[in-house]
């Protein structure tokens, strides 16, 4: 169900309004090749007799990736793949009762996959547009503002999903080999939570560090799709700390590859690797968080190169955290 769009107001107005709380919705940049660039997604709603970006509120529960990935079929037709996490954007909305709350929504990157436009309740018409046509075609500054993030990415790029394992109780409580110690039934539920998740982004690789709960926390997803796991030990604690700088290489080569990439890793690894890398491309990030069972959606560019041309071509260009799903 969409929403309505925000009118104008006087300050004052705004500032007497009784809080409320903010209305959450999710879309999508809807993209499919085209022959001269990306083509996105613009469509028509006739309640409103607006062009917007494909988006709708949260379900009761729902998260803002599955609820992009829903709104998207819904009102184009078309079944897709999320990329990255891109931008989130605040306005006002009224009230049935006169009054007014903000509208929070999330947007992502998605790839248009099979389907067919039909038109529906909420939309009458789609259109697919060029960036530079689709920004004259938009009705709400806010969807442009979307837009302008969606141009600042690389022109080439890939996705990896970096895992951290789900709960696997405490170390201290485990008396046998460290690298067999198995998912409690609370990690289990991250685990299904996150199967859920990451099957939005469509891995077509998979790779893990040599531990049961790493392996666990990825294997829903590798029966689902047929994709074997290859075991790094350079993404384990250990393997890490011997080498970080051949660890982030190897993640390099892990992106380089082709199509979205999941990795599972440790908490003594990924804040270290995910700056490392961040670092080595002059992005600026901040404190890194890694709890159990979130995941950061690591966007690398494919058309920068290393200045010594013996690595891998690409280079971090945007990183994002997903928080655990369950919290």
């Amino acid at each position: 169900m969409t929403e309505n769009e925000p009118v104008s107001g006087g300050i004052d107005e705004m500032q007497t309004a009784a809080p409320a709380s903010p209305v959450r919705a999710a879309g999508a940049v809807l993209w499919r090749a085209g022959a001269k660039g990306p083509e996105l997604a613009v469509v028509h709603r006739p309640r409103y007799d607006d062009w917007s970006l494909p988006k709708g509120k949260l379900d009761g529960g729902e998260l803002p990736a599955h609820a992009a990935v829903r709104e998207v079929a819904e009102e184009t037709g078309f079944s897709c793949v999320l990329s990255q996490f891109l931008t989130q954007v605040n306005y006002p909305v009224p009230e049935s009762g006169g009054g007014r709350t903000m509208k929070v929504v999330d947007y992502f990157t998605a790839r248009a996959g099979d389907g067919a436009f039909a038109p529906n309740d909420e939309v009458d018409e789609l259109r697919w547009l060029r960036t530079d046509q689709a920004r004259g075609q938009l009705s709400y500054p806010h969807d442009v503002g979307v837009l302008d993030a969606f141009e600042q990415l690389p022109t080439e790029s890939a996705t990896v999903l970096l895992v951290r394992h789900a709960k696997a109780g405490k170390r201290s409580e485990w008396f046998g080999d460290d690298t067999l110690r198995p998912l409690t039934e609370a990690g289990q539920r991250q685990r299904d939570a996150l199967h859920s998740l990451l099957r939005l982004f469509g891995p077509s690789r998979i790779y893990s560090a040599p531990r049961l709960r790493c392996e666990q926390t990825v294997a829903p997803i590798a029966a689902e799709t047929g994709i074997e796991i290859a075991t790094e030990p350079l993404f384990s604690e250990e393997g890490y700390l011997g080498d970080p700088d051949a660890a982030a290489d190897l993640m390099r080569r892990v992106a380089a590859g082709t199509g979205t990439a999941l990795v599972c890793s440790q908490g003594g690894v990924i804040p270290d690797l995910v700056t490392r890398l961040a670092d080595s491309a002059g992005l600026p990030l901040g404190e890194v968080a890694s709890r159990k069972g979130s995941v950061w959606t690591l966007t690398f560019s494919r058309d920068r190169y290393s200045g010594n041309g013996g690595g891998p071509a690409v280079r971090l260009a945007a990183a994002d955290y997903l928080a655990d799903p369950l919290a």
